[in-house]
């Protein structure tokens, strides 16, 4: 493919020639490249880095004239490569694009009776660190991700789902407006009020079909509104890490699915349990844990790996938030004997225990716990699942016992399952998200077309694998019982296979796998059609992961 005339960024068409290669190479880099780059032809015709709008306009311009498609990247981090294309396709990289000083700004309030919030205009190019960061020096936040390298583009089409699912609902619920860049080339604006149907299906649609979308302006939080030091009333936190044992998982667990199963616990309330494979990168999750490392390699038998690197044994990770919605919440001893039955661990557990903190701080500090500052788990191919379920019966079903099986079978070594310890490695994130208080919930009906949100757990059995034949098949192997376990006619943890689009995994041909990430025909077809009229020329089809265009 040639280069775009007059386009100001880099370019980089794929070449045979292999000194050319090797910057075209550096630049093919995404999530989905250590596992997907041949099955889903991941080796874009050409990769482009704009300046500005001009230059994604002259892209455009160029694939209609050429009869080529647009895939659009942001960060890179959907799972199955759909920010990716094949050779006759070009791949915007929006990272550096918008980074300038008016990418990233405060607004002034919308008028009453709209919101009394404020807003914040915040480019795709943005990581979620970069993002948690301005918020914080402003004291303000919004719930979001985890992971600080992910870029806003694609996290907010697809939800934006973190740590305050519950308690404050999805990244996505926040958005007001979306500028975006058509296939005409032209600048436009999508609100709910100005286009309440392609906002509707850009936002829950799959991500980076109906155009390039530069910024979005996001409703965000006051720390004042939620943080009363006058009244000792603030938010609350927990941070603990055990080595990896079988009965913290089911303890946690246990906690995860009573939560669940509970339709009146009120939105104050966050959980998330995660367990981790030996090598983790714990200091990219914990970072004050480095601080106490000589103590702390002094107290596991795992302490160092090759050339002194710090090689963490497995282990388990706690996420417990707590926070007052209004100055009439007070933080009350039932509050505190919540999070006493996770302070109780280390003393009941001792000599697992790595680290507990007690955190007291303002929401925007405190939304910045719970970031992961790597790009990545693992530097290692995969098998991802994701499952939702709706069930509130979690505890009645013993799924704790189901789950807490297949994880061990991974993470402790056994002679029965030597192969799998050996070759395999976890990332797995439980959190809860029901209750009819849950703002995930509360906000289903919100505008936006976000799927499965009468969930009430999201989890994430996520597989990483030692290059080579053996270790693909005992992840893919793995993976195959727990898609019998959590989602069928039998399962204990979900009756239907429901999925996200952050997380895909499996068939990437979404008009045949639509049924696990949208609820009904009818809503699938009511993004398809405007996906029509979005994309009438198929530019932004660059792969098979999106919904069909429906011509009316």
């Amino acid at each position: 493919m040639e280069t775009i005339q007059d386009f100001k960024g880099l370019q980089y068409p794929f070449t045979t020639d292999p000194i050319a290669r090797e910057k075209y190479d550096a630049n093919n880099v995404v999530y989905a490249t250590s596992s997907h780059q041949i099955d889903h032809n991941m080796f874009p015709g050409l990769i482009v880095l704009p300046l500005n709008d001009d230059d994604i306009q002259k892209a455009i311009q160029y694939a209609k004239d050429h009869g080529y498609v647009v895939s659009v990247m942001s960060g890179g981090h959907q799972y199955s490569g759909a920010c990716s294309t094949h050779q006759r396709g070009i791949q915007l990289n929006l990272k550096l694009t918008y980074k300038g000083p008016n990418d990233l700004v405060l607004l002034p309030k919308l008028p009453s009776p709209y919101s009394n919030r404020p807003l914040v205009y915040a480019s795709v190019s943005h990581s979620l660190g970069e993002f948690n960061d301005y918020l914080r020096k402003h004291q303000l936040f919004v719930p979001h991700g985890q992971c600080k390298d992910v870029r806003l583009g694609g996290h907010a089409q697809t939800g934006g789902y973190g740590q305050l699912g519950r308690s404050f609902g999805l990244l996505g619920d926040h958005i007001w407006g979306i500028r975006m860049i058509n296939h005409d080339g032209e600048i436009q604006e999508v609100t709910k009020a100005s286009n309440p149907e392609l906002f509707y299906a850009i936002l829950g649609g799959s991500p980076g079909n109906f155009g390039v979308i530069t910024h979005y302006t996001i409703e965000v939080y006051h720390d004042t509104d939620h943080d009363f030091p006058e009244t000792g009333t603030r938010p609350h936190g927990f941070k603990g890490v055990w080595l990896y044992n079988k009965t913290i998982v089911k303890l946690l667990l246990h906690e995860v699915a009573a939560m669940a199963d509970d339709p009146e616990c009120p939105r104050n309330f966050d959980l998330c349990v995660s367990v981790l494979s030996s090598s983790f990168r714990i200091f990219k999750l914990i970072p004050e844990l480095e601080n106490d490392a000589p103590g702390i390699f002094q107290r596991i038998a795992e302490a160092l790996g090759e050339n002194g690197e710090a090689k963490w044994p497995a282990s388990v990770v706690l996420y417990a938030q707590w926070v007052p919605m209004n100055a009439e919440d007070k933080y009350t001893d039932k509050v505190d004997a919540w999070f006493q039955k996770f302070r109780n661990l280390d003393s009941f557990l001792k000599y697992w225990c790595i680290h507990a903190a007690s955190i007291e701080e303002p929401m925007s500090k405190m939304s910045g716990e719970w970031l992961f500052a790597r790009p990545r788990e693992y530097d290692l191919p995969y098998e991802k699942r994701t499952y939702m379920t709706s069930s509130t019966t979690l505890v009645q079903d013993k799924w704790v016992d189901q789950v807490a099986d297949q994880i061990h079978r991974v993470v402790a070594p056994s002679l029965d399952h030597l192969a799998l310890w050996n070759n395999c490695f976890l990332a797995v994130q439980i959190q809860c998200f029901g209750g009819k208080h849950s703002q995930y919930y509360a906000k289903r009906d919100n505008g936006t077309a976000y799927s499965w949100r009468d969930s009430t757990v999201c989890q994430v059995l996520d597989c990483f694998y030692r290059e080579g034949a053996e270790g693909k098949a005992l992840a893919k192997g793995w993976q195959e019982v727990n898609d019998k376990l959590m989602c069928g006619e039998h399962s204990r943890f979900s009756k239907q296979d429901k999925r996200v689009l952050w997380a895909s995994y499996g068939d990437w041909d979404l008009d045949k796998t639509w049924p696990f990430y949208y609820e009904d025909q009818a809503k699938y077809e009511r993004i398809g059609r405007q996906r029509f009229l979005a994309d009438p020329h198929g530019t932004f089809t660059p792969n098979p992961f999106n919904v069909k265009a429906v011509k009316d």
